[in-house]
């Protein structure tokens, strides 16, 4: 291993340190400041049948190969972290101290994943997403947490997914590690909404019959966001 691959696993290693607890924004872009070393185990990496995605001002094509992969993974942190920004930013009427740490909590680690992906993928990484949020009323305590359920819920299930469809042992450990703050996330919006029971790992979301997380394939997953996204998304590009 060379000073250059050996300054990207070190970071990433760091990284993944810090998505396990709240992080400040400011102190997160600091920290990715030298991103370079960051991007090379990404972009270095391609493979040369990994197409980098094509966009223009309302589409979003996600790719190919493994990028376009990473790309699907980044456009769902981009509208996690814009949710739960409005949420944090317009709490609900009623909102106890105990939510708005949960969610403010949430919230910083969907911006870190959006970050980091955005740093990570570099010039491959697909434009900011723009979002449609009028049929959630923020004000709302069961409107936003029954969106953040579906969100959480429907994050996991992508990771679960998109897992088999990495070819990269290093991507699928990240989005491992990853998709197991979601599973976090998902349990704690859960008992929010109905504390004290066994609703945190439902059989909604875990099958009866092998005690195991639902997968969905990119397009379940994109058909289910679709309603939130105003810009229109190419993913017949992606591995299947």
């Amino acid at each position: 291993m060379n000073k250059t691959q050996s300054k990207s696993h070190d970071s990433i290693s760091d990284f993944e340190k810090r998505i396990m607890s709240p992080m400040r924004r400011g102190r997160f872009l600091k920290y990715l400041g030298a991103s370079t070393a960051v991007s090379a185990i990404i972009v270095s990496g391609c493979d040369d049948d990994d197409d980098a995605p094509s966009m223009n001002a309302s589409a979003v094509d996600l790719g190919s190969g493994d990028i376009g992969i990473l790309n699907y993974a980044y456009l769902l942190e981009q509208l996690e972290a814009a949710f739960y920004e409005m949420a944090v930013s317009t709490p609900y009427s009623g909102i106890s101290a105990a939510e708005t740490s949960i969610l403010t909590d949430i919230r910083d680690h969907e911006k870190a994943h959006r970050d980091f992906f955005k740093a990570a993928l570099g010039s491959s990484a697909i434009t900011t997403v723009e979002f449609d949020f009028s049929s959630i009323d923020f004000n709302s305590r069961a409107s936003v947490l029954g969106t953040a359920k579906v969100f959480e819920d429907l994050g996991v299930s992508a990771y679960n997914g998109a897992g088999k469809l990495l070819v990269k042992g290093e991507y699928l450990l990240l989005a491992g590690k990853i998709v197991s703050v979601e599973a976090r996330h998902a349990s704690a919006i859960r008992d929010l909404l109905n504390p004290f029971t066994a609703d945190y790992a439902g059989d909604d979301v875990i099958a009866v019959a092998n005690g195991l997380d639902l997968a969905k394939s990119p397009a379940e997953v994109l058909s289910a966001a679709g309603s939130f996204v105003k810009n229109t998304v190419n993913f017949d590009k992606l591995p299947s």
